[in-house]
């Protein structure tokens, strides 16, 4: 019985996740899409969208879809504070203003200025660090992985796609890889053999 519960509860919490958040489950906000989508893409309406569409724009992957939801974000968010509601959430995620092609600026740019500090971190612990070093391999392992999760979180945050939401998945190998750097410096430092080990770059074990 106890069992039977337990996977209603599961199946319960997927359906929920699977329905999206609250801010795109509004009709107004569907309504909005779909008038949208049948006005400015397809047909004539749709060359005029491209067009008139900056080139970085189109390069970065926006699409019409993808305009029409984001005006209508906006609009949605606009009923919610003038009834005095809270701002909701839409696909999982909170509404951020689009700047250039960047749809969360703030978030990507953090991305990037970690990534740059871990690569410049590393290219100091090349040139300070012997390749001898005990834990030279690993350190120097864990900087490129971090490095691959700053990128791809670099890219979600510019432009949230099926093929981009890999970050999650790089951003679960630092720590996966952290634990097993952690195991490695632990275990090593156990041994007097290994007492002449270096620490890691600082900046790429954050």
């Amino acid at each position: 019985m106890a069992g039977r519960t337990a996977r209603l509860v599961l199946l319960a919490g997927a359906a929920a996740l699977a329905s999206g958040s609250q801010g795109d489950r509004e009709p107004v906000y569907r309504d909005c899409v779909h008038r949208c989508e049948e006005r400015n893409c397809s047909g004539g309406a749709l060359r005029h969208f491209r067009s008139r569409q900056p080139i970085y724009m189109s390069l970065a992957g926006w699409t019409c879809q993808d305009d029409c939801k984001y005006e209508c974000m906006w609009v949605t968010v606009g009923l919610y504070l003038k009834e005095g509601h809270k701002v909701p959430q839409f696909h999982g995620k909170w509404p951020f203003s689009r700047f250039l092609f960047f749809q969360e600026p703030a978030s990507a740019m953090a991305s990037f200025l970690n990534g740059l500090a871990s690569l410049v971190m590393l290219c100091r612990y090349h040139t300070s660090v012997p390749a001898s070093s005990p834990m030279y391999p690993t350190c120097v392992a864990f900087a490129w992985v971090s490095l691959n999760a700053w990128f791809w979180s670099t890219v979600f945050h510019t432009k949230d796609t099926d093929l981009t939401e890999m970050d999650y998945f790089c951003a679960s190998t630092v720590i996966l890889h952290s634990i097993y750097l952690c195991c490695v410096r632990t275990v090593g430092l156990q041994h007097p053999g290994c007492g002449q080990c270096l620490p890691c770059p600082p900046c790429c074990c954050c």
